[in-house]
């Protein structure tokens, strides 16, 4: 998946503007709202930057009875500290989803309320821990994210960044899963195998995609760079760049010889719906 190029000093920049402007949110918020005062100091405006908050807060919403919060908050910060492109992700992420999502009222209100990022976060860091070697702890940390936030990744799936998981409930990505950059998911999609067969057997999600509610996309398939899947579809063969699926069984909107192609990019602008006047006569 292509990634492009960030310098260290354009990514630090823009974190450093990012945290400035979650702790005037945070300010602004528990002077309205005293309520929240305390849990806004806790959370965000304790903390001397945006690692150390979404530690303590992923710590805290992640522990258990014998899976203790101050072990989770330790875990986290290391991970968060020493791998910078873990940072620069949650600041993209964090940037996708107040562009992307009109409910999204705030930068705040995504990093603490926001469960579809809080759940990506905490599966960069289980995916770190996988790919030391770690396994038996990325694979508790797996069970504590689909627990709490109902959002189910296998520790070895990779994902890229400015990723959306809007809503999440229910969202399942499979072992070998590839998500790209600046991908918009919605709620209940599932990214599995096709049986029980092992290896290299999960869906490749090119840059851009946009993937509807519900959708269901099966097998080692390429879903490819800037395509959107419609809301419940199900997709069991590759979607070429540009296009639209939609449909159980899933089609091409514009036929399999000529299929239509829009210029937008789906996973940034949401756009879930200009293919219906082509693909059919429907009406209410």
């Amino acid at each position: 998946m292509p990634t492009g190029y960030v310098s260290a000093n354009s990514s630090g920049e823009e974190e450093a503007w990012l945290w400035a402007q979650i702790k005037a949110e945070a300010r602004r918020d528990a002077e309205s709202e005293p309520a929240l005062a305390s849990y806004l100091y806790s959370t965000i405006l304790s903390h001397s930057s945006l690692e150390r908050s979404l530690s303590f807060h992923l710590g805290n919403k992640l522990c258990s009875s014998t899976l203790l919060s101050t072990l989770l908050y330790d875990l986290f910060l290391n991970a968060f500290s020493s791998d910078p492109s873990l940072r620069s992700a949650a600041v993209a992420d964090l940037r996708a989803a107040r562009e992307r999502d009109p409910a999204c009222v705030s930068y705040s209100h995504c990093l603490l309320n926001y469960k579809g990022f809080l759940a990506c976060q905490a599966h960069r860091v289980a995916h770190l821990l996988w790919g030391q070697s770690r396994r038996p702890l990325a694979l508790a940390l797996h069970s504590r994210i689909a627990d709490v936030f109902a959002v189910d990744i296998h520790p070895a799936a990779r994902i890229g960044k400015g990723i959306l998981f809007d809503h999440a409930t229910g969202v399942v990505v499979g072992e070998t899963a590839v998500i790209g950059n600046n991908v918009s998911i919605l709620h209940h999609v599932t990214l599995g195998g096709t049986g029980k067969v092992g290896g290299d057997r999960h869906p490749k999600i090119g840059d851009g995609v946009l993937i509807g509610a519900g959708a269901t996309i099966l097998g080692n398939i390429k879903i490819g760079d800037g395509a959107k899947v419609g809301a419940g579809s199900v997709v069991l063969i590759d979607v070429p760049p540009q296009t639209t699926a939609v449909g159980n069984p899933a089609r091409l909107v514009g036929g399999k010889e000529r299929p239509s192609k829009h210029e937008d990019v789906p996973g940034e602008s949401m756009d879930h719906t200009s293919f219906i006047a082509e693909w059919s006569d429907y009406i209410i």
